[in-house]
């Protein structure tokens, strides 16, 4: 019996813990989510990386974005994706196409630029994780599962800087063995930018085939 009590008693302090450690970890991302909020703009730039050992692929790539509200200008691989709050244009210079679509924010399962730092706030549980020592910069990892069991998502681990309350870097496992890690190499707020960044200027992509998405 006294055995039985001491795993009772071991078990109710592990489960307040637990408990405990949730409430940290939402408060974090609250003050995070906050921080964003306060900024006029942020401009990122990032690195990329995807891996799947299985299927044997290993890419990196480094990108920038800039974001304004619900507005982002994301430049990657190559391409450049234009979202003026309705509207995206997915610009290809290589394939001299303009595609134009209407915004997919509604997809729950979609982590758009302008959601990429504020995602977190629904769809997931979350828990305090490690804390990491990154050149000098204290990274408090948070984990996040998806409350829906049907996600492509297994987990995602979100790196926060401990001073500056930024995130740092992301990195999501699916449940099909790949792994997506994004790191940001530099982020900047408030910068002064151009009113016509988020407007897609049609003079400019004359020759290019436009794909009008319904």
């Amino acid at each position: 019996m006294r055995t039985l009590m001491m795993v009772a008693f071991a078990l109710l302090i592990s489960l307040s813990s637990l408990a405990q450690d949730d409430t940290k970890a939402k408060a974090l991302l609250n003050e995070v989510s906050q921080k964003v909020k306060d900024y006029k703009n942020i401009t990122i730039d990032f690195k990329y990386v995807l891996k799947n050992s299985a299927e044997n692929i290993n890419q990196e790539t480094r990108g920038d974005v800039v974001i304004e509200g619900n507005k982002y200008l994301l430049k990657i691989l190559g391409v450049t994706r234009i979202f003026n709050g309705t509207t995206l244009y997915t610009i290809s210079p290589e394939d001299e196409e303009v595609t134009i679509s209407k915004d997919n924010s509604d997809d729950g399962n979609s982590i758009t630029p302008n959601k990429m730092l504020t995602f977190y706030n629904n769809g997931y549980t979350a828990k305090m994780d490690i804390i990491q020592n990154v050149m000098g910069r204290k990274i408090q990892y948070i984990k996040l599962i998806p409350k829906d069991s049907n996600s492509d998502i297994k987990n995602i681990l979100l790196g926060i800087d401990a001073q500056t309350k930024h995130i740092y870097n992301l990195i999501e496992v699916g449940k099909n063995g790949t792994q997506t890690t994004l790191t940001v190499n530099s982020f900047k707020t408030n910068e002064p930018i151009s009113k016509s960044l988020f407007t897609f200027d049609k003079d400019k992509y004359k020759n290019y085939y436009i794909n009008k998405l319904d």
